[in-house]
C-alpha cells in the first residue's frame, strides 16, 4: 500500500515538474511563413542551467525526427536530409535558433527544441509552423461613365482564403458598388477578386490590403489617373479628322486643276482636225484660184 502511494506521488509530482520546466523556455508558439520564404524558429532558457546539448526535432505522427543539434564539444551537427533545409543562425546553449529555408507544405507542423541539462534532464520547448501561400495584391484601374468614376479591381491568390480590402487615402472620396468573387484553383488555392467604384475622376491615391490568417498583411498603393471629361477627350480626334479631310480635298482639287491644264480643249482639237482634213484643203485651193482669177480680170479690163 505504501509502495503504491509512493509511485502515485512520484507520477503526480513528476508531471508537475516537467510542466514547470517547460515554462522556463521562451519560444513562439506559432510561426507563419509563406511558401518559398524562410521560417525562423528560436528557443531561449529564461533560467541559467548547465546545458550539455541543444537538439531540434520535428514532431511526426507517432514519433519525433531529429533535425540537428549543437554542443560545445561537437559544435553544430545537421542530420542528413536537412542539410539543405536547416541552418543554425544562433548556436548557443542558453539560446538557440534555426531557420527552415524555402518552406513548403511538407515543412508545416510542430518542432521541439530540447535543452539537455544536468542534473535536470531535458527541458523542451514547442513551436508550430504554419505554411501559407499568398500571391498579390494585383490592381487594375479603369474608367466608368455610368455611373461616373474609377473602377478599381484588386485580386490575390492564396491558401487559406485571402482577405482583400480596398482603401482610399483621400477623405473626400469613398468606394461604392462593392463586388467580391472567389474562385478555387486546381492547386487548392483560392483567388479572391474585389471590385469597387471610386467616386472620383481626379487624381488620388488608393490601396489594396491582402492577408491570410495571422500572417503579416501586404499592401500595394497606386495613384488613380486623372480622367478628363469625355467631351474634352473627343475634341482632339475631331480636329485631327478635319485636318486630314481638308488636306485630302486640297490635294484632289490640285490634281484636277493640273489635269485640265495639261489636256487641250475640245474645240482646238476639232479645228486642228478640220484644218488637216482633205476636204478643207480642197476648199482652200478653190478659194485661192477664184481670188487669183478675179485679180487677173481686174488687171485686163480697160
Amino acid at each position: 500500500m505504501e509502495g503504491m502511494c509512493l509511485i502515485f506521488c512520484l507520477f503526480t509530482f513528476g508531471g508537475s515538474f516537467q510542466k514547470g520546466l517547460a515554462a522556463v523556455i521562451q519560444t513562439q508558439q506559432t510561426v507563419s511563413a509563406a511558401v518559398g520564404e524562410d521560417a525562423p524558429l528560436s528557443c531561449q532558457l529564461l533560467e541559467t542551467k548547465d546545458v550539455q546539448q541543444v537538439t531540434w526535432q520535428k514532431v511526426l505522427e507517432r514519433t519525433e525526427r531529429n533535425i540537428g543539434s549543437y554542443s560545445e564539444y561537437y559544435g553544430v551537427i545537421v542530420n542528413n536530409g536537412f542539410k539543405d533545409k536547416v541552418q543554425f543562425t544562433e548556436a548557443g546553449l542558453q539560446k538557440n535558433s534555426i531557420v527552415i529555408r524555402n518552406v513548403t507544405d511538407q515543412d508545416e507542423g510542430c518542432y521541439l527544441c530540447r535543452f539537455n541539462t544536468y542534473p535536470d534532464g531535458a527541458l523542451t520547448g514547442r513551436t508550430c509552423l504554419k505554411v501559407y501561400e499568398l500571391h498579390g495584391p494585383f490592381i487594375t484601374i479603369s474608367r466608368s461613365n455610368s455611373p461616373p468614376g474609377s473602377v478599381m479591381t484588386c485580386s490575390a491568390t492564396g491558401r487559406p482564403v485571402p482577405m482583400v480590402t480596398l482603401t482610399v487615402l483621400h477623405q473626400n472620396f469613398s468606394f461604392s458598388h462593392y463586388n467580391t468573387t472567389r474562385e478555387t484553383n486546381t492547386n487548392c488555392t483560392v483567388t479572391v477578386t474585389t471590385t469597387a467604384l471610386l467616386s472620383a475622376l481626379s487624381s488620388t491615391q488608393v490601396g489594396c490590403l491582402v492577408s491570410v490568417d495571422s500572417a503579416a498583411p501586404r499592401e500595394l498603393l497606386v495613384t488613380v489617373p486623372d480622367f478628363k471629361d469625355s467631351s474634352d477627350e473627343g475634341w482632339p480626334l475631331i480636329v485631327v479628322f478635319l485636318v486630314i479631310l481638308i488636306c485630302i480635298c486640297v490635294l484632289q482639287f490640285r490634281r484636277i486643276f493640273q489635269n485640265r491644264n495639261r489636256k487641250p480643249s475640245g474645240n482646238a482639237t476639232d479645228n486642228q482636225m478640220l484644218n488637216n482634213s482633205p476636204v478643207s484643203n480642197k476648199d482652200d485651193r478653190q478659194r485661192t484660184s477664184e481670188r487669183q482669177r478675179q485679180n487677173g480680170e481686174s488687171h485686163t479690163s480697160p
